[in-house]
């Protein structure tokens, strides 16, 4: 079964994608994402730009609103997400500990099945 291991990151450690942490920040995450690719669970999944780079269309009857930023109601930043391909629960969650966000939260999410 697929699951999105989706991670909401502070503001302070997406800060650290750039300046004197950022060899530190990437090193963590190239090394994550090698272990996924080694468990042979990585199904995909990608980093996203920046939250200053989002724009957010809020649907209506009427006529969507489009707004500059990233939706969101808490403090933590949609910061990416990998897709794991395992057999349990229990081992997309086993996988999200391994996330090297400090302090963030990672939700775990099955993916929704089109096939009918």
């Amino acid at each position: 079964m697929k699951y999105a291991l989706i991670i909401h990151e502070q503001p302070s450690e997406l800060a650290k994608r750039a300046g004197p942490d950022a060899p530190a920040y990437w090193a963590a995450w190239k090394a994550f994402s090698e272990e996924v690719e080694r468990g042979g669970v990585m199904a995909g999944g990608a980093g996203l730009e920046s939250p200053d780079s989002a724009v957010t269309v809020t649907l209506s009857p009427d006529e969507p609103r489009i707004e500059d930023g990233p939706y969101a109601d808490s403090k933590e930043l949609l910061g990416g997400f990998y897709i794991v391909d395992v057999s349990t629960r229990e081992e997309a969650i086993e996988w999200a500990r391994r996330i090297p966000s400090p302090g963030g939260k990672i939700e775990v999410r099955p993916l929704l099945s089109m096939d009918a």
